[in-house]
């Protein structure tokens, strides 16, 4: 029977010693696994994190895009807009002096004697016509009084005439203005229908109906409109 020997207190040491280096070598060991396993986490959730903030930059960018262009856009067409505004008020402008200097030019009308008189016999004549009444009444400027006295008589036989119908003319002291083109409003049925002959009314008639003619002339026929009569 064999019994081991017992180890002295040297050999105990180093026995001790190679455990405690084999354990720190296991700890080393197992932290260097800890290491490179925390570092591949952390890469890897730092890649994570890259991209989605990635991913949100683009978007917010791609928002800040869009929402200059929508705000260019809405600049642009604001400026259009104004442009556009401005134009037509510009040629509202030209067309209201047009008229203006029109209007203005009515005034000469009367000066003209001769012209005068063929003008406010003319009107006469269309009103008679237009209305086809035994009785009429005619407005005229106080001015005027004396003109239409002289030619009532040719009128008169030119209706009467075209007619085969009389007709019987009273003339109002209700004067037009004394500064207006002159001419004459006459009425019949009571004064219920009325037929204005002045110049100005004449010309508010040629405004309305010549206007489309006049705005081409003036500035080209407009590249939006699609219907030509």
């Amino acid at each position: 029977m064999s019994f081991n020997k017992a180890l002295n207190d040297e050999e105990v040491f180093s026995e001790m010693r190679k455990m405690v280096a084999f354990i720190k070598q296991e700890a080393l060991e197992k932290a260097r696994e800890i290491k490179v396993k925390a570092d591949e986490e952390f890469n890897i959730e730092k890649a994570k994190l890259v991209r989605q903030e990635a991913i949100n930059i683009d978007a917010a960018f791609q928002r800040k895009v869009k929402q200059a262009d929508v705000q260019r856009r809405i600049a642009q067409s604001n400026n259009i807009n104004k442009s556009r505004m401005k134009l037509l008020l510009t040629r509202q402008e030209m067309l209201d002096k047009l008229f203006a200097d029109t209007r203005s030019q009515l005034l000469a009308i009367a000066k003209d004697t001769n012209r005068y008189e063929k003008f406010v016999s003319d009107a006469l004549v269309q009103a008679f016509f237009r209305l086809l009444e035994s009785d009429v009444t005619v407005q005229h400027r106080k001015a005027d009084k004396a003109t239409i006295e002289k030619l009532l008589p040719d009128v008169k036989k030119r209706y009467e005439e075209a007619t085969k119908q009389t007709i019987n003319v009273e003339l109002l002291e209700d004067y037009l203005p004394a500064d207006s083109a002159g001419g004459v409003i006459v009425a019949g049925n009571g004064g219920r229908t009325k037929c204005n002959n002045t110049p100005e009314a004449r010309l508010a008639i040629l405004e309305e109906d010549m206007l489309p003619v006049v705005r081409d002339m003036l500035f080209g026929q407009s590249p939006n409109r699609r219907f030509f009569n």
